[in-house]
């Protein structure tokens, strides 16, 4: 049976505030629609996964999803039933039997969720996933009470929600030509279509993300279960010189500073990287930059630094290992560093896969004494934190 996925990601999410509509907005370090999409795209019986997406929105799903094995996404309509519709008729050519349709902003679906609702197709033509509701349910009217529900037969319907394609599609397709646009979820539409939905067990981890405090809660639980994963603290440390040379700019932090001179190196001479990238590589043993990069060799030269960052990182997160904290101390009596620190830390942050409160950048004088203080050159020492799995 050929399976597809709809990921619905039209709406404007805006409950949630924040600058970008939220399933776009960062939980755990990635786009909360990754976290959704990667789901999917990694579970074995699904072949094929649309997203749907909302006018104006083409440039954060492309920033959200680089480098992921996708469709070109689809525009929604003006209502949920409406753009569920149009994610179902793109995935025709894929010509699937089944279709799940999930929720952009459900990002902690769980693989045996979506094999149970698939494996459900082979005996119903309708699944949804529910959580039995466990408080007392009432009836109110202006405030008052008139009437207390059977909670016993009451559900909180979660995605996926699971369908014979041909039948799904045939029946969005009927409601839209009656002009009916305003259903809150694909169950409805079967059942308008006289399809018997039948509900399996849901999770209650597989949560919607709504409000400001749902991202926020959901980007702290990610991370303390990303730190609680790697227990392993470990701190290296760096230090490197660089005489000054005939120029006019420098290297610093992977920025370039206007000034008397450069720096003397066979790379670009970035003492401040070097110094970083020996740290980092201090924290899991694999020696110093001169190994990896020795000056020796002709295609590092006037090579930008930042090469040698990612290399480090590369052997970092080989090993399960994150950044935890940089620490940057440059020490210069001329350029002045203080003007240059934002733009040195917004460089730094990509490069080390944090946000830029994890990185301190520190500059100080040696007080006119020595080859620093006349003016020779620069020196710098870092400190890198990291965290890895045992």
């Amino acid at each position: 049976m050929k399976v597809a996925a709809v990921i619905v990601a039209a709406g404007s999410g805006q409950r949630a505030g924040g600058e970008k509509p939220k399933q776009y907005q960062v939980i755990g370090n990635k786009p909360v629609l990754r976290r959704t999409i990667e789901a999917f795209l990694s579970h074995p019986a699904i072949g094929h996964v649309q997203v749907v997406i909302g006018k104006g929105q083409e440039q954060d799903f492309a920033t959200a999803t680089a480098g992921l094995n996708l469709p070109p996404p689809v525009q929604g309509g003006d209502s949920r039933q409406s753009s569920c519709r149009i994610g179902i008729e793109a995935c025709t050519e894929f010509g699937p039997d089944l279709v799940l349709i999930h929720d952009a902003a459900r990002p902690f679906v769980s693989q045996e969720l979506i094999s149970i609702v698939a494996n459900a197709l082979s005996a119903t033509e309708a699944v949804v996933p529910g959580l039995a509701v466990a408080d007392t349910i009432k009836r109110a009217k202006a405030g008052v009470i008139d009437e207390t529900l059977n909670r016993e037969s009451l559900f909180f319907i979660q995605t996926p929600q699971g369908f014979h394609f041909s039948k799904i599609k045939a029946a969005h397709a009927a409601l839209a030509a009656q002009g009916e646009n305003a259903l809150t979820d694909d169950a409805a539409v079967a059942e308008k279509a006289g399809m018997k939905v039948h509900v399996v067990p849901g999770e209650a981890r597989n949560r919607k993300l709504t409000t400001a405090a749902d991202i926020t809660a959901a980007d702290r639980e990610l991370k303390q279960m990303d730190m609680a994963g790697r227990p392993d603290i470990r701190m290296g440390q760096g230090i490197d010189f660089h005489v000054f040379d005939k120029g006019n700019s420098l290297w610093l932090c992977g920025i370039e500073i206007p000034h008397t001179h450069k720096l003397k190196g066979h790379s670009d001479a970035d003492v401040a990287l070097h110094a970083l990238t020996d740290a980092i590589l201090g924290t899991i043993g694999e020696g110093d930059i001169g190994i990896h990069f020795p000056p020796s060799d002709p295609q590092w030269k006037n090579a930008r630094s930042s090469i040698f960052v990612a290399k480090a990182m590369q052997l970092l997160n080989a090993k399960g290992g994150i950044i935890a904290n940089a620490d940057i101390t440059i020490l210069a009596e001329a350029p002045k560093i203080s003007p240059h620190i934002p733009a040195m830390k917004a460089a730094l942050a990509p490069m080390l896969h944090v946000t830029a409160d994890r990185i301190a950048i520190k500059a100080t004088t040696t007080e006119k004494m020595g080859a620093i203080g006349r003016k020779e050159g620069m020196a710098a020492m870092a400190s890198v934190t990291v965290r890895l799995p045992l």
